[in-house]
């Protein structure tokens, strides 16, 4: 029955028998981790052989290149091609960086506020105010990059085909909105892949600042939970077709795809913003790690390769999405919870009663099993419904994900019934 039809009397009975159960589970002394999209132990054994296959290969590459040297500020050529290949792009577009896109991203915004970008009238430094948009729920990282660099935060809500393009569009009116986060596809942590028609608004809409940016952190393009995955449009093309080329700067790495401490980051953009960037970025270095460029290439070759590889981490962590789905689930006859079903990444969004997600994060904490913080979803750290939380599944063993996803449901339920007694 939904605990909303019942008496306040059955209501405090099963307040008893949940709060009984959630003791036992306190008392068992519990150590679990469902906060971040980490790969575990046995997702990175599929990368087996990796770490050390450029030592027993050629280190040379592109013209009999000594990958072990300075130089290539732009990257190998054919791990630019690699990625093109994965990625849809075209290879003269593409910038190999670091292990980190997310530093690619920090840096990218440094620059922006130290030099302006190729069509900005003057340094963002510069700018009496800057503001950015940002879509909730969203990645935490990604808003705390703009908090930290004095960006005003403005929140857009996530629809179920992405952003709410009417909010965006009234936004970017005004000439201090400098640029928008996107995870167009498996977004974190909703899950959710932008529409044909979402793009191409994003592509087309007019924006006040000459220089507006769209930061796509295609982070989960290739992290497919099944054979048949989402699709999303080439916003390049779409940007090319109305003229705003220089608006898109595009962000992967290869962080959940092979191992995040040794992975490949890239950025692609324009001819014009690339001819503004690499003089900038040879003046910070004379080139990222080659050798791990190179390690991608022995290990990869090909995008049919990579496309493999993800099948076989899909097994894995396709197991933890149903065991974390299925404990959700058993909510669903109290209409209690809300949740996001994605077709790949790695996260899964919880919406809970208005006013109680810190609750159920405190309770899960209490019980030994840590959860992102609340709020973390949001600019600031700050939900106003204090209702959404990001759950992340990929961690634990399939064991210890089952004792912390029946803890969770244990705790949504007890939070449920106290907001519906006060």
């Amino acid at each position: 029955m939904m605990y909303s039809e019942m008496s306040r009397a059955d209501l405090q009975r099963e307040k008893q028998i949940l709060e009984s159960k959630y003791n036992e589970y306190c008392s068992m002394g519990l150590a679990l981790d469902i906060s971040r999209g980490k790969p575990n132990s046995e997702q990175l054994d599929v990368s087996e052989g990796f770490s050390c296959l450029a030592m027993e290969k050629s280190l040379c590459m592109s013209g009999n290149m000594d990958c072990r040297n300075y130089g290539v500020l732009e990257g190998l050529p054919e791990v630019r091609a690699f990625y093109a290949e994965l990625l849809g792009l075209n290879a003269e577009d593409v910038l190999i960086g670091g292990n980190s896109s997310l530093q690619l991203m920090f840096d990218t915004l440094m620059r922006a506020l130290v030099f302006g970008f190729c069509d900005s009238p003057r340094p963002w430094v510069q700018e009496e105010k800057r503001k950015w948009i940002c879509i909730v729920p969203g990645y935490d990282r990604h808003f705390r990059i703009t908090e930290k660099l004095g960006f005003e935060l403005l929140s857009v809500d996530m629809k179920e085909d992405g952003p709410d393009m009417d909010a965006v569009e009234a936004l970017v009116k005004d000439p201090a909105v400098k640029g928008i986060w996107c995870v167009p596809k498996y977004s974190n942590p909703t899950g959710n892949t932008y529409s044909d028609e979402v793009v191409r608004r994003l592509a087309k809409m007019e924006c006040a600042a000459p220089d507006f940016r769209i930061m796509w952190d295609n982070a989960y393009a290739v992290h497919d939970l099944f054979e048949k995955g989402d699709e999303l449009a080439d916003i390049f093309a779409l940007a090319k077709e109305y003229g705003h080329e220089n608006r898109v700067l595009y962000f992967a790495s290869t962080s959940k795809i092979t191992l995040p401490g040794a992975g490949i980051a890239m950025m692609a953009a324009s001819a014009e913003n690339r001819k503004q960037i690499l003089p900038i970025l040879g003046t910070q270095t004379i080139g990222y790690d080659k050798i791990n460029q190179l390690r991608h290439l022995h290990f990869f070759g090909n995008a049919q390769r990579v496309h493999t590889h993800m099948m076989k981490l899909a097994v894995l962590i396709g197991q933890k999405f149903d065991k974390m789905l299925g404990a959700l689930e058993t909510l669903a006859p109290y209409g209690i919870a809300e949740w996001t079903k994605p077709k790949g990444g790695y996260f899964i969004a919880l919406t809970v009663k208005t006013g109680s997600a810190k609750r159920v994060y405190d309770l899960m904490e209490k019980a030994g099993v840590v959860l992102t913080p609340a709020g973390a979803t949001h600019p600031y750290g700050i939900d106003p419904s204090d209702s959404v939380l990001r759950l992340a599944p990929t961690y634990p063993s399939n064991e210890e994900l089952q004792l912390a996803c029946e803890v969770l449901a244990i705790c949504i339920r007890l939070t449920a019934i106290e907001t519906l007694l006060k």
